[in-house]
């Protein structure tokens, strides 16, 4: 006979026994069957026994895997005992537990799975054991220090442990250009070259520094950094890669903030609660467009409903890239491998990765109105608020009401919910139900059908189909009715015997095709003469309504009524050849639930109102009715008084979406974030545990406390929490991630060479003392001044180095890559940079600040996936000839030209550009539309500024390099002109290196 060791362990229990002990007991047994797999070498699942924390706690799938005090319920004991059939441990080709070891282990999971500390065969890592995790350090006398630049003497310490010096300053001419296109993105014009090379004052190269940095420019300059961090762009991305057209001014936002050299700590709370913690204030909202800078999927969020898989994934996916930007952006930390498993090397777990999460559970990508000006909105939201109170106020009333007034209340609200306006009808109602919608067909006359079971054959005097309305693309009323269609009914619900025809029953018309009838319902005509009777009512569709590139069929309600007009269909089963069930939006069960869309006049829609308004009032008292008009009547005023202020402006932003359709947000439910679970390996087929709303716990392993909320926060309470943890003093990585960003953009290599990761996958910094104390300088002494922060790299003297390598040939080669920062590092400009330097030079840039981004494609099929056609746009067109800022960023189709010169991404967060040279970006700066434009307006430029081809050369080669030509170089550059033409001379001009290059 074969026993399992389940039924043996009872002969291994001996009554009385002392306490299970682990070190001589328990962990053999681990040791002898277990640590190949799950020790120190090897972890499947994210899950090991040698070390107490991760057996208790860890596991990818199955944790806890022991749950003290209960072995029937702990998944380690139920593998080993072979209690679950799906899953044996160890695995087939190892040793299997004796009966003896099973029941020690029983005995000591139930006994309270004691393991004493100290006692782990391996020591598992700490993870907050890291640089960039630790407190910030200052220096002794360091940034308070008045002597000197504090920066050199990290610099010069550094290269003094290998026996290097600093290289020499670098000329005028040179500070200058590369002060220019640091802090400002342009050139410098011949005018401002010389007015700098000739100031010999001692304090001239400051004055330039002050006058660059209280620039205009140098906002639009910095922006760009900052926006391809974010991964900025002002299309959705995905498969439909619809325009943006209100997320431009987030961009604008962030211009502005930099020109105004806003305190670091609110520049990152304004982009995450700004609407929290700094309500009234236009940057407050504009600033939310941070939270829906990235890329949306349009079909996951607008046609697939969120009770749905691909909604599901679509909504996860949209979260998780709010929360990588979020901690990404601001903390230089990777949080996204937490979503299918607890960080390998960085102290994120999965309950931190989903709590954070939950922080962003309300919140949706959508547009959201605000002023331009802080007193407006001030205004706007204070009625706003007002009006809300009012409504709220106002149904707590007529809720109390409506158990008295039942079906005579609730049908007025169906009807007022489904009005549209006849004009356009628009249906602007927030009620969700659509209809019914058949499965899509690429065959115009394939037939499909749908059908009502009115529970018993019914005498039937006539039979309505109410359209639908949809919004989505622009469809309108009628969407989806059916070209020729028939109406029928039977007591067969297969419709194979005593069928009979109740459209015009002795009129075969029906195969006609049928005019799309908006939103008038259509009606078969009485029948009560002909004593037609059925239980099952069908409509069949033969020849379908265009949809797309396919055809559909499609309608909002069924009515089948008696004599007396009683609706014989409402709330009755329906049964259809096929159907697209995506509740709440498109379902059979909509068919007949009493709810269709109408096509009314406004005095229509507001004799229904009044017709509600009366109802109400014949239910109340004498307590309860003054207060009900007078709420009526204030909220009458409030919005009198709203529509009064002028209409406000959109941005696309991160906020409570309150729409309809599929995408209908949580709007709907006051904004209540939605229930976030832990999902095992990143599967929202596979919810863990929730671990929201109920509180959250994000990030608890570093350093300062924890952020935590409790299931009565709102969500706005939420993302102020995030941001205040974020831009706390003691947050070591904030100060680090932007300092280190900032020093980046002025060298071309940050201090760590891995901006978007100071965890432990990322680079270690190369200074860390300098790190630190810049970062505590920049909080403390400089109050999170980004400006200040400008200032005292590119006054330090290694900023102002020569990037020459003549003198430096033992820095080649002790330091060939310059790490250490013994000379300045030579730079390709941007994309943005060169793009507006052609502009520059031409005398074409166009330096109007703000608004609608320009546009430099032609858009093809835009009705369903836009083509962004750059070749198909005129490069004479003034428009675009503004700062490349300004330029609509679309994901799907970049601009060819900026993408050949290493534009970032907008798909990405784009930490650091490549810095690339190929055969491509010598073509385009060679052929490109722009640049032979340009090069015309170039030389039409030069034309009137100088006189003679001679001079003529020389102006256009102090535009384009910032200093005059030698001898050597003017000479042929002449005899081209005068051969080629001025045209082409500037265009060569503009081809050269050394504007493209920043020494």
């Amino acid at each position: 006979m074969k026993w399992s060791p389940l039924i043996l362990l009872a002969f291994f229990t001996p009554a009385g026994a002392a306490p299970i002990d682990f070190v001589s007991e328990v962990r053999p047994i681990f040791e002898k069957h277990c640590y190949e797999c799950h020790g120190e070498k090897k972890q499947k699942n994210a899950y090991r026994l040698d070390v107490k924390q991760t057996a208790l706690h860890g596991g990818d799938d199955h944790a806890p895997n022991i749950k003290a005090g209960q072995s029937s319920e702990s998944p380690l004991f139920r593998f080993v005992s072979g209690g679950d059939e799906k899953l044996k441990m160890p695995p087939k080709d190892s040793d299997p537990l004796s009966a003896a070891e099973v029941a020690t282990l029983k005995r000591w999971i139930d006994e309270g799975a004691v393991w004493p500390d100290g006692v782990d065969v391996a020591k598992q890592e700490d993870k907050t054991d890291w640089w960039s995790l630790k407190p910030l350090k200052g220096m002794e006398h360091g940034a308070r220090s008045k002597e000197g630049n504090f920066i050199d003497r990290f610099i010069r310490q550094k290269l003094g442990e290998i026996g290097l010096s600093p290289s020499p300053q670098a000329d005028a001419r040179t500070l200058i250009r590369r002060l220019y296109f640091d802090l400002t993105g342009l050139p410098p014009s011949p005018q401002e070259v010389a007015a700098f090379v000739n100031d010999k004052s001692d304090d001239a190269y400051e004055k330039l520094v002050d006058r660059l940095l209280a620039s205009q420019r140098h906002g639009e300059r910095w922006a760009r950094h900052w926006l391809d961090v974010v991964h900025y762009g002002e299309t959705h991305g995905y498969d439909k890669d619809k325009p943006r057209n209100n997320a431009w001014p987030y961009r604008d936002y962030v211009i502005r903030a930099l020109n105004n050299d806003k305190p670091y700590a609110r520049f990152v709370e304004e982009q995450i609660a700004g609407d929290v913690l700094y309500p009234g204030t236009t940057d407050g909202i504009t600033a939310l467009g941070f939270i829906s800078a990235g890329p949306w999927d349009l079909i996951g969020h607008a046609e697939v409903p969120e009770t749905k898989l691909d909604g599901k994934i679509a909504r996860h996916l949209d979260r998780d890239d709010m929360v990588q930007n979020t901690i990404g952006t601001f903390c230089s930390l990777t949080v996204g491998c937490a979503q299918c498993h607890n960080h390998k090397f960085d102290p994120i777990s999965q309950v931190d990765y989903y709590s954070l999460q939950a922080v962003f559970a309300a919140v949706d990508r959508t547009d959201v109105s605000y002023y331009a000006d802080d007193a407006t909105m001030k205004r706007f939201l204070e009625l706003q608020a007002q009006r809300k109170e009012a409504t709220t106020e106002l149904s707590a009333i007529e809720d109390s009401l409506k158990a008295k007034l039942g079906d005579k209340l609730s049908a007025l609200d169906r009807r007022i919910a489904g009005a549209a306006d006849k004009k356009s009808p628009t249906n602007p109602n927030a009620h969700p139900d659509y209809g019914f919608h058949s499965a899509i067909s690429k065959d115009q006359d394939a037939v499909k059908w749908v059908q009502v079971d009115l529970g018993e054959s019914q005498n039937i005097d006539k039979v309505r189909m109410l359209p639908c309305y949809d919004d989505f693309n622009k469809i309108g009323a009628g969407f989806g009715f059916p070209i020729r269609f028939k109406v029928e009914c039977s007591d067969d619900a297969d419709f194979k015997t005593g069928v009979t025809l109740l459209w015009k029953k002795h009129d075969a018309t029906f195969m006609n095709d049928f005019p799309n009838p908006g939103l008038k319902p259509f009606e078969t005509g009485g029948t009560k003469d002909d004593g037609i009777k059925g239980r099952y009512v069908r409509v069949t569709a033969v020849k379908l309504a265009p949809r797309s590139n396919d055809f559909i069929f499609a309608f909002a309600e069924l009515e089948v009524l008696d004599a007396a007009g009683k609706n014989l269909a409402k709330g009755r089963q329906v049964a259809s050849l096929d159907s697209i069930e995506a509740p709440p939006r498109w379902r059979k069960a909509n068919l007949t639930d009493g709810i269709a869309p109408e096509a009314r006049s406004q005095e229509d829609k507001a004799k229904l109102q009044r017709e509600r308004d009366d109802l109400l009032l014949s239910a109340a008292d004498a307590t309860i009715a003054p207060k009900l008009t007078s709420l009526k009547k204030q909220g009458v005023e409030l919005d009198a008084q709203i529509k009064k202020l002028p209409s406000p402006q959109k941005v696309y932003a991160g906020a409570i979406h309150t729409g309809t359709g599929a995408f209908i947000g949580t709007g709907a439910s006051g904004g209540k974030p939605r229930t976030i679970q832990l999902l095992k390996r990143g599967d929202v087929k596979n919810p863990a545990q929730e671990v929201g709303p109920s509180s959250i716990r994000a990030v608890s392993e570093l350093a300062h406390l924890p952020v935590e909320f409790s299931s009565t926060d709102s969500e706005g309470t939420r993302r102020a929490g995030l941001a205040k943890w974020i831009t706390a003093p003691e947050n070591p990585l904030t100060w680090r991630s932007i300092v280190n960003r900032v020093w980046q953009y002025h060298f071309g290599k940050g201090f760590v060479e891995t901006p978007n990761d100071l965890g432990r996958m990322g680079s270690k910094p190369t200074h860390p003392e300098l790190l630190d104390a810049l970062a505590v300088w920049f909080r403390d002494d400089a109050q999170g001044s980004l400006k200040a922060l400008h200032k005292l790299i590119v006054m330090s003297a290694t900023y102002q180095q020569s990037s020459s390598m003549e003198h430096g040939a033992r820095g080649v080669e002790l330091d060939a890559s310059n790490t250490l920062l013994w000379r300045m590092n030579r730079r390709k400009l941007d994309a943005e940079s060169i793009r507006d330097s052609i502009l520059a030079v031409s005398g074409k840039l166009d330096l109007t600040m703000g608004g609608p981004s320009f546009q430099d494609f032609v858009v093809t099929h835009p009705e369903h996936s836009p083509h962004y056609e750059y070749q198909l746009h005129d490069p004479e067109d003034p428009k675009i000839w503004r700062r490349s800022i300004y330029r609509f960023i679309v994901r799907s189709q970049q601009q060819p030209f900026m993408t050949v010169l290493d534009c970032a991404d907008p798909s990405m967060r784009v930490d650091k550009r490549n810095e690339s040279l190929s055969p491509l970006q010598a073509l385009a700066m060679m052929n490109n539309g722009l640049m032979v434009s340009m090069a015309k307006h170039f030389a039409e430029r030069v034309s009137k500024e100088a006189n003679g081809i001679e001079s003529q050369v020389k102006r256009a080669f102090e535009l384009t390099l910032s200093r005059p030509p030698g001898n050597d170089e003017l000479a042929p550059l002449i005899d081209y002109a005068k051969k080629e033409g001025l045209e082409n001379t500037c265009r060569v001009l503009m081809n050269l290196n050394e504007f493209s290059f920043v020494d």
